[in-house]
Formats: C-alpha cells, sequence, structure tokens
C-alpha cells in the first residue's frame, strides 16, 4: 500500500514578511498525525505528532 502524500499549507503563526515559515500536514484517519516542518529546509528533519499529543501540546504552549 503506497502512502498518501501529505499536503502541506503554511501555519497561520508564520510571517508573511519575512522567510521564516513553519508549516503543517496532516495525515488522514485512521491514525491522523501533524506534521511539522520548516518550509527553508523541506527534506530536513520533521516533528510528528498525534492528535492528542499535539492537543497537549497546544494547551501546554498557550498555558492553560
Amino acid at each position: 500500500m503506497t502512502p498518501t502524500p501529505l499536503t502541506w499549507f503554511k501555519s497561520s503563526y508564520s510571517g508573511n514578511d519575512g522567510p521564516d515559515c513553519v508549516e503543517v500536514a496532516i495525515s488522514p484517519a485512521p491514525h491522523p498525525t501533524i506534521h511539522i516542518r520548516d518550509s527553508k529546509k523541506k527534506d530536513a528533519a520533521r516533528l510528528a505528532f498525534t492528535d492528542g499529543a499535539w492537543s497537549e501540546f497546544l494547551e501546554f504552549a498557550v498555558g492553560r
């Protein structure tokens, strides 16, 4: 089975006026995973979170 290619989009928190950009892609169910990469280094290391781990990370990041 061939994996579905990821569709990357620019994070809404990345600025439009600079070269720094974070891109995000979400792999589909049944095991949704959130993928994060640097737009300038698309082939470099990436982060991947399960949907539950991503939710926990966001709660921590916003200080709730």
